[in-house]
């Protein structure tokens, strides 16, 4: 999941009546932003949202249901169109529900009328949302992609967005990653291009911002050594 897709469904005109389709928007909006998995997205409740610092507090103590019951607060990436529809569906919550309800809301129908509804939701919530998306990618004129997709389109625009391996253990951590080699069996995936222009770049300055030579023989590495030796590099930094 490319951010310019997401972008192509954030940039769609919804009647401001149509909150299903509305909410749809704005929960890939913040799948992308926030790299959160469905099973938490679709349980995350109001009161986890924290906007004005950007914090995500995944916390099962507040019905936050993450694989194996993992507790982190995690954070946003900053991008300016995605977090404004973001906060657009936020207020309008939290002026119509309490901070208990999800933030993945269940919208009732009526006569053609929506309304929003604090209920909780079934325990299938995670396929209500995976047809909800696959209505919404239509829209687009998209062809569909899972919820779980936007997980991996957020690790790959911020490993690709990462100046130091310093940024990229960040990432692994917000992703709520327990070992950084998760992470980079989502980073072996990128090209071989682009893996390399990361190493190259990490040798480029010394701590005092001069350059220096690239290490003999890295243009002749794979991508599964270059792979390698980021998980090195960033053990070494977050050590």
């Amino acid at each position: 999941m490319s951010l310019d897709e997401v972008l192509q469904i954030a940039r769609l005109k919804i009647p401001p009546d149509d909150l299903a389709t509305r909410r749809d928007q704005a929960s890939a909006a913040m799948l992308f932003l926030s790299g959160m998995r469905a099973g938490a997205f679709t349980t995350l409740p109001l009161e986890a949202v924290d906007l004005e610092s950007m914090k995500i507090r995944q916390w099962p103590e507040l019905g936050v249901h993450t694989k194996n019951g993992k507790k982190a607060t995690t954070f946003l990436f900053q991008i300016p169109e995605l977090i404004e529809l973001t906060r657009e569906w936020d207020s309008f919550l939290r002026h119509n529900l309490p901070v208990k309800s999800r933030w993945y809301a269940p919208v009732d129908q009526h006569w053609g009328d929506q309304s929003l509804s604090g209920r909780t939701p079934g325990v299938n919530r995670g396929l209500a949302l995976d047809k909800r998306l696959r209505l919404l990618f239509s829209k687009a004129g998209l062809e569909y992609k899972s919820a779980h997709k936007f997980r991996h389109g957020h690790a790959i625009y911020g490993l690709l967005h990462a100046d130091t391996m310093a940024d990229y253990k960040a990432i692994s951590e917000n992703m709520m990653h327990s070992d950084i080699r998760t992470t980079d069996d989502t980073y072996a995936m990128l090209s071989s291009e682009e893996v390399r222009k990361r190493i190259t770049g990490m040798f480029s300055k010394t701590d005092h911002g001069s350059k220096e030579t690239q290490p003999e023989g890295l243009g002749k590495m794979s991508n599964e050594q270059l792979s390698q030796m980021l998980v090195e590099v960033a053990r070494r930094l977050a050590g």
